[in-house]
């Protein structure tokens, strides 16, 4: 059992977040119980790295003092798996709003899918959705997005230094990534879609690793809660 000056000095924690769950959330969840278990007034608490809603888990969770080291966390490469439907693309690149255009399809093959991606290995250029957590003018993009302003949005080098299409059933393509900090796999899959002239949105994400932290090692927010110390 950890115990309170533990959390204080400082501790990685490896959490599987939940679908739904903002990253926010989960930190803010993790601090009230670890101060309700253990009977602390204040703690600090980040995680080192953003999870949308719509995608679960690795989150690493810094406490005490090794919340110093998120920025260095935060930078190491990154592991995720998921899935992108063709066929049509949505506003946010996910499943966060509505389907607005659809494309053909008939001319999709399992080589051309799989050959796409020898485009974005490497240093590329994206754009991040403008449903997006990123400032500004001091505004969050998704703020504009939902007031249904425009907003310049400038591109920035990512790097992908593997894009692997792990399975093919019909429309939804299965893929693994590893890429670099500020990689957006939702824009990932918006440009995909493009490659392919065939519109694509992204359907599932999963983030399984960061730097040598697996998710496999990570414990759900329920069983971490449990193992706390009850009152």
């Amino acid at each position: 059992m950890i115990k309170a000056e533990d959390f204080q000095e400082g501790k990685v924690l490896l959490i599987d977040k939940p679908l739904h769950w903002t990253s926010f959330q989960a930190v803010n969840k993790l601090r009230w119980e670890i101060r309700r278990a253990h009977k602390i007034k204040k703690i600090k608490v980040g995680h080192a790295g953003t999870l949308d809603p719509l995608a679960s888990g690795l989150l690493v969770i810094c406490t005490g003092k090794m919340t110093k080291n998120i920025d260095s966390f935060q930078a190491q490469i990154k592991e995720y798996t998921g899935t992108f439907v063709l066929g049509g693309t949505t506003p946010s690149y996910d499943l966060e709003t509505e389907i607005d255009q659809t494309y053909p399809t008939e001319h999709l093959t399992d080589e051309l899918i799989r050959n796409a991606t020898a485009q974005f290995i490497g240093e590329i250029s994206q754009f991040p959705p403008v449903f997006s957590a990123l400032k500004k003018d001091g505004k969050r993009l998704y703020e504009f997005a939902r007031a249904g302003e425009a907003v310049d949005i400038p591109s920035r080098q990512v790097h992908i230094s593997e894009f692997e299409i792990t399975r093919i059933v019909n429309l939804e393509v299965h893929f693994r990534v590893i890429c670099s900090k500020g990689t957006y796999i939702r824009s990932l899959a918006h440009d995909f879609g493009q490659a392919l002239h065939s519109g694509a949105h992204l359907s599932a994400l999963r983030r399984t690793k960061i730097g040598d932290f697996d998710v496999e090692n990570a414990v759900s927010i329920e069983n971490f809660i449990k193992a706390l110390p009850s009152e």
